[in-house]
């Protein structure tokens, strides 16, 4: 938007900024702005919380997934300790018992 009024002084410019939307009133005479007036920013507020819960139900979805399958991890690992177990209890039947080194037995 651009008007022009003509003043006793000289002329001003009212324009809007292309980048922020702020309404300016130049003096042509002087080339400077004698009057700013910033653009109504856009309330985001309510968007950004939106996302934001989002976000929160999306983490607590995660939290509950991984939660849900250590929780089942942990019920299987008895088991999978008891067998682990046998099968070093099977290997180490065959084999013929040593006794253990001493680091005294080494000298």
């Amino acid at each position: 938007m651009k008007s022009e009024e003509a003043t006793d002084t000289g002329k001003q410019i009212e324009v809007r900024c292309p980048c922020c939307g702020a309404a300016l009133k130049i003096d042509a005479h002087l080339g400077r702005v004698i009057w700013h007036e910033a653009a109504a920013k856009p309330k985001k507020s309510r968007d950004n919380l939106d996302r934001a819960g989002d976000v929160l139900e999306k983490q607590a979805a995660q939290r509950e997934a991984h939660f849900r399958e250590s929780e089942e991890q942990e019920k299987t690992k008895a088991d999978l300790l008891a067998r682990k177990f046998e099968e070093a209890l099977k290997r180490s039947r065959g084999a013929p018992v040593q006794p253990a080194l001493r680091d005294i037995d080494l000298d």
